[in-house]
């Protein structure tokens, strides 16, 4: 074949058959989970290994296509090949004892997940059987959990106790403080290496008088234009004490857009803005 020739066409082919990767992150964030659950955790563990080694294959092939390589069919045929390899394993061994070991309920709850990730091809599978539609505020369907949940609380995604979401705030690299729709501090998280100090003191006070003088006009700027809905977000980043420091502030609305306060994050950067290359390999000294 003249790849010169032909080169949109095989550019356009093999672009389509990037979309694989959904393919792959379907079954990683779906599929595995639930095989783990009736204990056959080989795939999350094999198959995983194999879905990044042809994501490497992918991106080498990617590079000679954007090049223009004339070698570049070398790489897509090694992509190809390994793609024909991983579904003969699918569909000859996967596939059939994950249809034995999931249940119907489980296939149910599957479907509902893929709409997030999506799928390769362009027109998504029907489901079956046919959903009946249950708005969000009404569906009270129980997912079978691994744990208990009798102490824990209900957050969109998940289930944590309270002890779990202090310690995420804590261990978290960034400095937060919420304030409510009455402008009145209400939380912040008290982290070991916060790049602005606080204090308890500073739950209930108006934000207003939570930051110097020079800088109030602007803070009450941004609160102004987040509640009439003109603005979502506002930064800002700053050398302080030799240190990068990316400040921003979030407006926090309600499922009906109505305001309902805002998140303001502080977040030493300097190491982040320093990287470059890429970094795949733990350097740990153990």
């Amino acid at each position: 074949m003249n790849v010169n020739e032909h080169y949109e066409f095989i550019k356009e082919l093999f672009y389509k058959l990037c979309d694989v990767e959904k393919h792959f992150a379907l079954k990683e964030n779906q599929l595995f989970p639930y095989l783990e659950k009736y204990g056959w955790t080989s795939p999350s563990q094999n198959m995983w290994a194999f879905h990044d080694d042809i994501r490497a294959q992918i991106k080498e092939a990617r590079r000679a296509v954007d090049e223009r390589s004339e070698h570049m069919m070398t790489p897509i045929f090694q992509v190809a090949h390994s793609l024909e390899h991983i579904m003969q394993v699918e569909e000859g061994r996967l596939l059939p004892r994950a249809m034995e070991m999931l249940s119907e309920d489980d296939w149910k709850e599957f479907r509902e997940g893929d709409e997030e990730i999506g799928w390769m091809f362009a027109i998504a599978p029907s489901q079956w059987p046919e959903p009946e539609y249950i708005h969000p505020s009404e569906d009270t369907k129980r997912k079978k959990l691994p744990f208990g949940i009798e102490d824990k609380t209900h957050y969109d995604e998940g289930y944590l106790t309270p002890e779990q979401v202090n310690s995420i705030f804590k261990y978290m690299p960034v400095d937060i403080t919420y304030v409510d729709e009455n402008d009145r501090v209400v939380f912040y998280n008290r982290g070991d290496d916060r790049v602005f100090p606080r204090s308890a003191g500073i739950i209930g006070r108006e934000v207003k008088f939570c930051h110097p003088p020079k800088s109030v006009g602007q803070v009450l700027m941004i609160l102004e234009e987040f509640k009439k809905g003109t603005q979502d977000v506002a930064e800002f980043w700053i050398q302080f004490k030799g240190k990068f420091i990316h400040i921003r502030y979030f407006a926090v609305r309600d499922d009906n857009k109505v305001y309902k306060g805002v998140i303001e994050m502080s977040q030493d950067v300097t190491d982040i803005r320093a990287l470059e290359g890429d970094k795949r390999l733990l350097d740990w000294d153990v």
